[in-house]
Formats: C-alpha cells, sequence, structure tokens
C-alpha cells in the first residue's frame, strides 16, 4: 500500500469499516468474534466504529476467525498498519504555534521512561544551548522566543533519575555550524557535561565508521510503544509494534557503533577546542 499523508486520518475509519462488513458477510456476530479473538465484545464493538485503532495482532485475530482469504488478509493487514500510523505537517504545526508542539513532546516525555534519540543531523533541543535552539528556528514563521522557552523548560525532563535517555549522534550532527564557532564550541562543551548525568546516556558514532545501513533519518522511541519520524516537512508517528521493533532494531545496531563515556568526551571535546583556535 502506497504511504500518502492525506490518507492517514480516513485509514482509520476504513479499517474500522472493512472489519465491520466482513464480519456481517460471515453471518457472525459480535459476541462470537469477540469470543473467538479472547478480546471482551466492548473492544470489539470500539474497534468496529472506530473508537480505538485495533493493532496488527488483534486485526490478525479478527481476519483468522473469520477465515479470510490470503489476497484479503494482506489488505486489511497493510490498511491496519497505515491505522496506526499518524502524519504531523509543519504547516499545521505553525498554524497551531510551535510552543503547542512543545508541550505535546514534553507530556511524551514525561509519560516514558526510556527514551532514545538518533540524531544524524542536528542536536536536538533537549541537548541545546539557548543560542543553537535560537539559530535553529530561524527558518520558522512563528513567534521563537516562545517555542525556544518552552524547548529550554523541556530540558528539565533530563535530570528526572527515574528515567533513562540514550543520544545517538553523528560526527555531522555534533559539528554541523548551526550557530558561529564560538557558540558551537559551547554547544559542544554542554553534550560533554551532559554526558555526566548517571541517566543520560550520549553516543557518538565519529565519520569513517563502517555501517552498512545508512542514517536516513531522525527519530525518537518512546518506551517500544510509540516512535517519531522527522522529515523537512512534518513527522511521522508510529504506533504499530512492528514498525516501532524496527526502529528498535536500527537503533540497537547504531549504538553498537558508537562511543560513549570518556571515549566519547575525549572525542568531542577535541572538536569543541578545532572550534575555539
Amino acid at each position: 500500500m502506497t504511504f500518502d499523508p492525506g490518507q492517514l486520518g480516513q485509514s482509520k475509519a476504513d479499517l474500522a469499516e472493512t472489519l465491520r462488513t466482513m464480519r456481517r458477510r460471515a453471518s457472525r456476530t459480535q459476541v462470537w468474534l469477540a469470543q473467538r479473538c479472547n478480546m471482551s465484545q466492548t473492544k470489539l464493538s470500539n474497534i468496529e466504529t472506530g473508537r480505538i485503532t485495533p493493532g496488527l495482532v488483534d486485526v490478525e485475530l479478527i481476519l483468522r476467525a473469520l477465515d479470510a482469504p490470503p489476497e484479503m488478509v494482506a489488505e486489511v493487514a497493510a490498511l491496519a498498519r497505515l491505522a496506526n500510523t499518524e502524519w504531523q505537517g509543519k504547516r499545521a504545526s505553525w498554524r497551531r504555534g510551535l510552543e503547542k508542539r512543545q508541550s505535546e513532546l514534553a507530556g511524551l516525555e514525561m509519560e516514558a521512561v526510556t527514551l532514545r534519540y538518533f540524531l544524524p543531523a542536528m542536536v536536538t533541543g533537549l541537548l541545546a544551548t539557548p543560542e543553537y535552539i535560537r539559530a535553529s528556528l530561524g527558518h520558522s514563521p512563528v513567534d521563537i522566543s516562545k517555542t525556544v522557552a518552552k524547548k529550554l523548560d523541556r530540558q528539565a525532563v533530563l535530570y528526572d533519575n527515574r528515567k533513562r535517555f540514550t543520544f545517538l549522534l553523528t560526527e555531522q550532527a555534533v559539528r554541523w555550524s548551526v550557530v558561529p564557532r564560538a557558540a558551537m564550541a559551547v554547544q559542544i562543551d554542554r553534550l560533554v557535561s551532559l554526558s555526566h548525568l548517571p541517566n543520560v546516556h550520549i553516543g557518538i558514532i565519529p565519520l569513517g565508521s563502517t555501517i552498512g545501513r545508512g542514517p536516513m533519518n531522525t527519530f525518537t522511541i518512546y518506551d517500544q510503544r510509540l516512535a517519531t519520524v522527522e522529515t523537512f516537512t512534518g513527522r511521522i508517528v508510529f504506533q504499530d509494534a512492528r514498525d516501532i521493533a524496527e526502529h528498535l532494531e536500527v537503533f540497537g545496531l547504531y549504538e553498537r557503533h558508537a562511543l560513549f563515556d570518556e571515549d566519547a568526551r575525549e572525542l568531542i571535546g577535541d572538536w569543541a577546542t578545532s572550534y575555539r583556535s
């Protein structure tokens, strides 16, 4: 199934209608199907009315119980995966105000316990200095001051020792000159400082590391329940377990090639020095 951001919202309604129609064509009641799938009738009713979006496991149970033909299984499974994906366009975020987006991110960070960030291109806001944040927002047609303030407020979550943060940055992400050289040195110094926090692990992937899979996108994984992927024009939110598992696998691959602790601090300390020279 082709990914079309404009279809994501409609896919949830299409999935609900498809599952409801398949049950009726099979001449089965909700009570019968719910029992066969080991789920409550209330849950099945909510799935068929679109109040909740089923994961792939629930969809597979329903299709198996209804003895759906293979071609229908493939089509509905693809629809279910699309229904568990959300598109958040950048222009819509601008209209709402980027500070509201920061509040949403803060909510995700507060709910999660294990947070993983893969950063192939730039430093993320949680690790950034005020000057770096302001410069990175220069292209956004919004009130930058409010967004900078919200991003800085979010950084307090790093000091919550109940949470574990792992940030993987490529050499490009660390050294990409968003601000003048002296300010870049300060930004890199901040990475060194934060790497000493007991619950914050900052890994660096130097240029020249041999890794078969290219760093295509910035992405974040919240526990094992949600992953977000950044693009130039917006953000894709994955909630399907298979998509999240694949991002965890990719993250693990990059993590195994990263330098941590003193090795990382020594390397990025040299980069800071080069910016000061």
